[in-house]
């Protein structure tokens, strides 16, 4: 759903590259905030990649979904939780550079030292985006011995503000009663991979408790993301933008 009027100067223009792989054309979206552009990579799964102020950011690096050979090394990882899809060392390794800040959980900390540890609730800022770790776990989704797939305290959700933007990038998460505190989320990137995240109609509850004005699902590996465009359909107040992040 698109609605033009309401996002008049957040979004100027979508375009299509090749920057990020040799594999496959890449979608990328580009915003503006009061100290340039914010560009948006989409690798695939839960890996992205942003741009701003000439410095680069990756969020959970996953060697599956993404060449990291050829893709821009980093001035920052961020990492929402230790699972190997979201915590890919041998993608991180080919990222990293001697300067590179390492954002991660404490379960990451023991596998790759040098971070820095960030729990549910932290603040910080680095390179001048304010970093805000949130909670990211599941109350309904568990193994079949009971423990949920995302234990409540392991994860992080992360919220980053880049000068008045603000990107929530969820983690593996259900639509927990934290969201209900998130304000004035510009972009949102909510899971919906089953069984370990939200089906799509959690993402609407939890996209209605957030109120974005952009929302992407993903990580959403089989789930139709068409089904979440429908239950949306009458809030047209929240843009759904599908990109391919299975």
């Amino acid at each position: 759903m698109l609605n033009k009027t309401k996002l008049f100067p957040l979004i100027f223009f979508i375009s299509f590259f090749f920057a990020f792989t040799t594999e496959a054309e890449t979608k990328k979206d580009v915003v503006k905030t009061k100290s340039g552009e914010l560009e948006i990579g989409f690798i695939g799964h839960g890996s992205l990649m942003m741009k701003w102020k000439n410095k680069i950011i990756h969020v959970d690096p996953y060697g599956k979904v993404g060449n990291y050979s050829k893709l821009p090394k980093a001035d920052l990882i961020l990492v929402t939780h230790d699972h190997f899809d979201h915590f890919d060392l041998d993608a991180i390794r080919k990222i990293k550079k001697e300067n590179t800040i390492i954002i991660y959980t404490k379960k990451c900390e023991e596998k790759l030292k040098g971070g820095i540890v960030m729990k549910n609730g932290d603040f910080r800022t680095v390179l001048d985006v304010k970093i805000e770790a949130l909670p990211a776990y599941n109350i309904v989704h568990k193994r079949s011995d009971g423990i949920p797939f995302h234990p409540k305290g392991e994860g992080n959700g992360y919220v980053l503000t880049f000068d008045d933007l603000r990107v929530y990038i969820a983690g593996d998460t259900e639509n927990i009663p934290e969201m209900k505190e998130l304000k004035n989320i510009h972009i949102a990137f909510l899971p919906m991979n089953l069984p370990y995240t939200m089906t799509p109609e959690m993402v609407k509850e939890a996209a209605l408790m957030i109120k974005p004005k952009i929302l992407y699902p993903y990580h959403y590996g089989e789930t139709d993301p068409k089904r979440l465009v429908e239950l949306l359909k009458e809030f047209p107040e929240i843009e759904v933008r599908v990109r391919d992040m299975r």
